[in-house]
């Protein structure tokens, strides 16, 4: 998930694999003495592990296994952890609800895996807007003329919820509100077709809660694709307590067709990519925050030092201070732990509208603005990497 979600070039596991669970242990409680938090201790399992012997590539094995003891190939290839019970059901035609990026994208996938979309928007200009969305992004992927007609020959918009009643699986990827979330999905759920999956597209909302609001809860499912759908491979695949196996075997099935790289995950706030990603962000803007090191520094040592596709200040920016605010907020208050708490820079970001790319002013732009920084923010690019 961390691979094709952030692009990250080593999952954690892996990566804790090849610095050694003993070392990270040692350098865990190192950090926990320092700071005292209790968050920052290693876990039982990891202390398990080391008592064990099981070290990770220094003893041939730890969160998986190689070849031999110092040897980073692995013993056997990946279980693809996508195999589930469950039989899949075909899907023919499918729904994309919303008229917005995400919506756009995801039908473009399914366009180009060969699926019938009917796109559904709130208004008639707002749907054909959406098609023209979809178009413009093939002419600007460089597709021929005839394979745009191709695609676009599968592609048919409407207003009505009713016109969703022959789809086979109906996506939804509306405002990131609970209570229209669940509004669409009790209306959904009398337009549709018994048997027809309804999937949601959220990032951090609780998909039980979506699925409730329907008389076929085992029905419903998270698909979370990443921006920008036709780009990000990952989706991950939230089952809840609910979810029937059938329903799970048929998106997991889906997804391959769509070639994507599906991973399937309990339904839980930030799910698996963001309940990871964005802690981390948090703490990034913490350090800048309390002046050990100022954004460039930080991102080149993330980057340089981590293989990080891109530092955390830069990725703050282009996911958007709000969003990252939102998703820390419902973290925060899905378990309670106080280093979730988003930082003050953060909600002084989004208070000045210093949101990212889509405001054109970001983390950078707001220090500036500030003044200047203080004096402990005088780490080097090269001190940072140290």
């Amino acid at each position: 998930a961390m691979r094709h979600g952030c692009g990250f070039r080593e999952g954690p596991l892996r990566m804790l694999d090849a610095v050694g669970l003993d070392t990270a242990v040692d350098a865990l409680w190192a950090l926990y003495r320092r700071r005292g938090q209790t968050d920052g201790a290693p876990t039982l399992l990891l202390r398990r592990m080391v008592a064990a012997g099981l070290l990770g590539e220094a003893s041939g094995r730890g969160f998986h296994a190689y070849r031999a003891a110092h040897s980073a190939e692995l013993a056997t290839p990946a279980r693809r952890p996508e195999t589930h019970r469950g039989i899949p059901h075909p899907v023919r035609r499918v729904g994309v609800v919303g008229s917005g990026t995400m919506a756009t994208g995801i039908a473009e996938v399914f366009l180009c895996a060969g699926y019938p979309v009917l796109l559904v928007g709130r208004t008639p200009d707002k749907s054909a807007a959406a098609r023209d969305a979809v178009e413009g992004s093939l002419r600007s992927r460089g597709l021929t003329g005839d394979e745009i007609a191709d695609v676009m020959a599968r592609c048919s918009v409407a207003t009505a919820l009713t016109a969703l009643s022959e789809c086979d699986l109906v996506v939804e990827a509306v405002v990131e509100d609970l209570a229209v979330k669940r509004a669409l999905f009790a209306a959904l759920d009398r337009v549709c077709r018994s048997g027809a999956i309804l999937a949601t597209t959220t990032s951090s909302l609780p998909v039980i809660e979506c699925a409730m609001a329907t008389s076929r809860p085992e029905d419903v499912i998270g698909m979370h694709f990443f921006n920008p759908a036709p780009v990000m491979n990952l989706v991950e695949v939230a089952s809840t307590v609910r979810t029937s196996d059938d329903t799970q075997a048929t998106i997991l099935a889906v997804c391959h067709r769509l070639g994507k790289q599906p991973t399937a995950c309990a339904d839980r706030t930030g799910f698996l990519v963001n309940a990871l990603l964005f802690p981390y962000l948090n703490d990034a803007l913490r350090l800048v925050q309390d002046g050990i090191v100022d954004p460039a520094a930080l991102d080149t040592a993330m980057r340089a030092g981590c293989g990080f596709p891109v530092g955390p200040i830069r990725l703050v920016d282009v996911v958007g201070a709000d969003v990252t605010l939102a998703v820390l907020r419902r973290l925060r208050e899905e378990f309670g732990r106080p280093e979730l708490e988003p930082v003050g820079l953060l909600r002084d970001l989004v208070a000045t509208g210093h949101l990212g790319r889509k405001a054109r002013r970001g983390v950078r732009e707001y220090l500036r603005s500030r003044g200047p920084a203080p004096a402990a923010a005088a780490a080097t690019v090269e001190e940072a990497v140290a």
